[in-house]
C-alpha cells in the first residue's frame, strides 16, 4: 500500500458543517407576511406566486430587525428573501443609502441589484451596484444623487466608503449574500473594513451555501443572537429539470457530439459549461470554425466585454453561451432550458449552481452531461450528493427541450 494512499484528502465536507435551525415559523403566502401594497404589486408583477421555502421563513424574521442566517444554495430564492425584507423596510422619504448587500462577484451583485429594482419598481426604489471594472466616479454622480439600496463587491464598496461617498450613519440593514464565496476569494478584510463603518445597530443578514469556520467567525463578530434557518440540500429544488449524461469514450470526441446536438440546442438557449477558461476560448473557436454561431464569456474579460455579451444572451440575439464556473451564479436567463455540462464541475457544489439555472422556481429545464471515463465516479457522486438520477440521453432530447 502507497503511502500515498493512505493519506486522507480533505473534503469540502470536512471544513464545513451546517448550522441548527432555530426558528420554525412558516408564513406561506406574501398576502400573509403584510407587506407594504406598493412592494406587494412589484412580486406579484415580478412573476412570483408563492413564497420559496426560504422566503416562507426567513423574509419575516428578516422584516422584524433580527439578525438571521440563512443556510441555503443558489436557486432556492434567496436573493428576493433578503431584497424583500429590504424594500419592507426603506423609509422611502429619506434619499439615503439605508440597506448595503455585499456580493462576491460583478454579475452576482448587478443580478441582486436589478431584482431589488423590479420589486420595488412601484415604490420608486433606487438601488445602484458599486462594483469593480467601471468608473468609480459614475459611483459618486449615482450616490450623490441619492439611493435607497448599495449593492456592490466588497473591493469597490470598501474604496468608496474610505473616499466618503457612501455614507453609511443612514445605512440599518447589511447584507453578507454568498458568504462563503466572498471569504474564499479572500474578500475578508474588506468585509470587516466595512463592517467597521456600520452604525451600532445596524441588521446583519448571512447568506451561504455552506458553512466553513470563517464564516463562523463573521456570525460569531457581527451578529446578535441571530436567528439560524437551514434550508436543506433535499429542499433545493433539481426537480423540473431532466439530467442526462452522454458517455463519451475520448475528450476529444465531445466536440463532434456537442455539434451533432447543435440542431437541438438551437431550439432554445443554451448556456455550456467548461472547466477552464483556456477552454472557453478553445470550444469557441471551434465551433466558431464550423459556422456555429455562439458567444463566450470568461472572468479574464472585462467587465464592458461582459455585460455586451450577457445582454445579448438576455436578449435572445445569442442562443448560445459557452462559460465557466465563475459565471454560474450570475446567469439567471430566464429562457435557458437547456444547460450542457461539456465538463463536469470539479466542485460537486457547482453542479446545481449551474443546472439550477434552468429550472427554478418551476420552470422546466433540461442538463445534459458530456462523460468519458475518468467522470463516471464524479457523476456518481452528484448522483448521490443531490439524491437525483442521471439518465443515459435518449435519442428524442430535443422533444423533451
Amino acid at each position: 500500500m502507497s503511502s500515498e494512499s493512505s493519506q486522507k484528502i480533505p473534503t469540502h465536507e470536512d471544513c464545513s458543517s451546517e448550522i441548527e435551525s432555530n426558528y420554525d415559523e412558516i408564513v406561506s403566502t406574501f398576502d400573509e407576511m403584510k407587506l407594504r401594497n406598493s412592494l406587494l404589486r412589484g412580486i406579484y408583477a415580478y412573476g412570483f406566486e408563492k413564497p420559496s421555502l426560504i422566503q416562507q421563513r426567513a423574509i419575516v424574521p428578516c422584516i422584524k430587525g433580527h439578525d438571521v442566517i440563512a443556510q441555503a444554495q443558489s436557486g432556492t430564492g434567496k436573493t428576493a428573501t433578503f431584497s424583500i425584507a429590504i424594500l419592507e423596510q426603506l423609509d422611502m422619504d429619506l434619499p439615503e443609502c439605508q440597506a448595503l448587500v455585499l456580493a462576491p462577484t460583478r454579475e452576482l451583485a448587478q443580478q441582486i441589484q436589478k431584482v431589488v429594482v423590479a420589486l420595488g419598481d412601484y415604490m420608486d426604489a433606487r438601488c445602484h451596484a458599486c462594483i469593480g471594472g467601471t468608473n468609480v466616479h459614475d459611483d459618486r454622480l449615482q450616490l450623490s444623487e441619492g439611493v435607497h439600496t448599495v449593492v456592490g463587491t466588497p473591493g469597490r464598496v470598501s474604496d468608496i466608503i474610505q473616499r466618503k461617498w457612501l455614507v453609511t450613519s443612514h445605512i440599518k440593514i447589511f447584507v453578507l449574500d454568498e458568504a462563503d464565496e466572498m471569504l474564499s476569494r479572500g474578500f475578508k478584510d474588506q468585509i470587516y473594513s466595512v463592517f467597521r463603518y456600520m452604525p451600532q445597530n445596524v441588521q446583519v443578514i448571512l447568506l451561504s451555501a455552506t458553512m466553513p469556520p470563517d464564516v463562523f467567525e463573521v456570525t460569531r463578530q457581527f451578529m446578535r443572537k441571530p436567528i439560524k434557518i437551514l434550508v436543506k440540500k433535499e429542499e433545493l429544488t433539481l426537480e423540473g429539470i431532466k439530467q442526462f449524461f452522454v458517455h463519451i469514450e475520448k475528450e476529444e470526441w465531445k466536440l463532434d457530439t456537442l455539434t451533432d446536438l447543435y440542431g437541438t440546442l438551437t431550439i432554445t438557449q443554451a448556456v455550456i459549461f467548461c472547466n477552464t477558461r483556456r477552454k472557453v476560448d478553445w470550444l469557441t473557436d471551434r465551433m466558431l470554425a464550423k459556422d456555429f454561431t455562439v458567444s463566450a464569456m470568461h472572468g479574464e474579460m472585462d467587465q464592458k466585454e461582459r455585460d455586451m455579451i450577457m445582454r445579448e444572451f438576455r436578449s435572445g440575439s445569442s442562443r448560445i453561451l459557452i462559460t465557466t464556473d465563475l459565471l454560474a451564479r450570475g446567469i439567471d436567463v430566464q429562457q435557458v432550458s437547456l444547460v450542457i455540462n461539456y465538463d463536469l464541475p470539479t466542485n460537486r457544489e457547482n453542479y446545481i449552481h449551474r443546472i439550477g439555472r434552468g429550472g427554478r422556481f418551476g420552470r422546466k429545464g433540461v442538463a445534459i452531461n458530456f462523460i468519458t471515463e475518468d467522470d463516471v465516479r464524479i457523476l456518481n457522486d452528484i448522483e448521490q450528493f443531490y439524491n437525483t438520477s442521471i439518465i443515459e440521453m435518449p435519442t428524442n432530447v430535443a422533444d423533451l427541450i
